[in-house]
């Protein structure tokens, strides 16, 4: 057997090339280019003297040259709003799992809820020639992708739509599914409903701000200013805006909550008032049923939207999905004991 090429000491030297796994097994480049690529052609026993040879070696194969005859990359990049919110990790996870069933490696990456980040990340990827891209926007304006899905680049927004431009987008039924929790607050007898929500420019968050109006006005209910209040969810906004709800002249009986962020800084503000008062929250939250009451919630599904994405996303690669369309997927009430107390007074 030949001796065995010297390498670097340093820890961050070359990595071992194909040349140096011929070298090692004692047989040619093409023979190794088969063994990696697994091609017929080579012996039972030059092939275990090959990956013998790639094992002691650590080499791993560069997709490099493979990209520039195929033209493809085998990769895609998920651009989520921000990947330590939990109702993301389902999502992405599908995503993932579509991804690997077709051979390709996912990317993430989190926008911050910043237009310029989001624009600057999707970018850098598509220059990472990535095959395609699933997208939870957080700017309204999306042409700066135009030329790139014109040269290929398959996309898919999710959760939100693309901004003044025509393409594929996965959403929940936002707007259906706050009217119905907001009907179901009516329904236990509240007259007096507040809404906190997202940022209004947030696609999600203006549906189901109108869901929520919707509702209202469905039951004969004139909405006072002082029920409403959307804005960034951190917990100090949220905790200000619950506060002003629940006291005055005219305090609010029921909380609809617009996310789950937002539904956690509630519940800790109803966990120190004096009165019961009813709750409802868009998207659930880890542990909801272990709450004294439970938490009622709009549940979406954050795997099915990930999984139709996806599955979207490469039928767009294979060429059987051309035209771009929009897909409203349901939302279901889950009741538990927080959206079915009665109104306090």
């Amino acid at each position: 057997m030949p001796d065995t090429p010297r390498r670097s000491e340093n820890r961050y030297g070359n990595r071992p090339t194909m040349k140096d796994v011929a070298a090692r097994a004692g047989v040619g480049l093409k023979t190794v280019s088969r063994v990696v690529n697994g091609e017929q052609g080579v012996t039972p026993e030059t092939e275990r003297r090959v990956q013998e040879a790639i094992d002691a070696l650590g080499f791993r194969r560069n997709d490099s040259a493979r990209v520039l005859r195929k033209g493809r990359t085998a990769s895609i990049g998920l651009v989520l709003e921000d990947l330590a919110d939990p109702f993301y990790g389902p999502l992405s996870r599908s995503v993932e799992e579509v991804a690997r069933a077709h051979g390709a490696l996912l990317i993430n990456g989190s926008s911050a809820e910043d237009p310029d980040r989001e624009q600057e990340l999707v970018l850098a990827l598509c220059a990472r020639r990535v095959d395609g891209l699933v997208i939870i926007p957080a700017g309204d304006d999306h042409r700066y992708l135009e030329q790139e899905i014109r040269a290929g680049v398959a996309t898919v927004f999710v959760d939100r739509p693309a901004g003044k431009t025509d393409a594929d987008v996965v959403l929940s039924d936002n707007f259906g599914g706050a009217r119905d929790g907001v009907a179901h607050l009516i329904a236990h007898g509240h007259r007096r409903i507040g809404f906190i929500g997202d940022m209004p420019r947030i696609h999600t968050a203006a549906e189901r701000l109108r869901g929520y109006l919707a509702a209202m006005e469905d039951a004969g209910i004139p909405v006072e200013d002082s029920w409403t209040s959307l804005g960034v969810t951190d917990p100090l906004r949220v905790r200000r805006a619950a506060e002003d709800m629940l006291r005055g002249p005219s305090p609010v009986t029921a909380v609809f909550a617009g996310n789950n962020r937002v539904s956690v800084t509630v519940i800790r503000v109803l966990a120190e008032q004096t009165r019961r008062v009813a709750l409802v929250g868009f998207d659930d939250i880890e542990l909801a049923d272990l709450l004294h009451p439970g938490l009622t919630v709009v549940a979406q599904d954050a795997s099915v939207l990930g999984r139709t994405a996806a599955e979207r996303l490469f039928g767009q690669l294979d060429g059987s999905l051309i035209v771009p369309e929009r897909i409203e997927l349901p939302t279901r009430l889950i009741t538990r004991g927080s959206g079915e107390l009665p109104p306090a007074d």
